[in-house]
């Protein structure tokens, strides 16, 4: 006889020790990840950086940076590695963490989490109505954007390293994507 497993829940999650590793839950189910790489992090400070500069200058909203959880649901808490929520949507954020889904979410493949941030992360991103995401790929050199269309999202464009890099919802945002993969 098959028996179900006790679903991890935010509050699970909240009695976690302070180790220092960094803990997501996707449907109850408890994810560790690693400490990122140097590339991962390289890539996320110019993304980061390049990001709030520019949301800064036009009053659009607000950057966070992992770690900082955000509770999609009781048994869904995840920590991108970048995020945006713009200023109309700005009650989502609160002193501990944010409190639902973020206008966009960036995730940074590392070895160890590429096949949950392509599969589980897009499909929860996709459910809770994250309106655009990005996967960055430090290997290949680009980002993927996929926009939410409907229910579901669609895949707008694979960005190259060579190419400009623009957003829907950061409203005139552009930038060199050589910038993000230069050393």
């Amino acid at each position: 006889m098959l028996t179900k497993e006790k679903l991890v829940t935010y509050d699970d999650y909240l009695t976690l020790p302070d180790d220092g590793n960094r803990y997501e839950i996707i449907g109850g189910e408890l994810y560790m990840s690693p400490s990122p790489s140097t590339i991962h992090q390289r890539i996320s400070l110019k993304l980061s950086t390049h990001l709030n500069e520019y949301i800064g200058k036009k009053n659009l909203g607000e950057i966070f940076v992992a770690p900082l959880d955000v509770v999609l649901s009781m048994t869904d808490v995840v920590q991108p590695d970048l995020l945006f929520i713009t200023n109309e949507r700005s009650q989502i954020i609160s002193k501990k963490n944010i409190i639902a889904a973020p206008d966009l979410i960036i995730e940074i493949l590392s070895e160890s989490t590429e096949a949950i941030d392509r599969n589980r992360k897009k499909k929860l991103y996709e459910k809770h109505k994250v309106k655009e995401y990005w996967i960055v790929a430090p290997d290949e050199k680009q980002l993927e954007q996929y926009i939410l269309g409907g229910d579901c999202y669609q895949e707008k464009k694979v960005f190259k390293q060579s190419e400009i890099l623009t957003s829907q919802v950061v409203s005139g945002f552009k930038f060199p994507l050589e910038k993000v993969f230069a050393n």
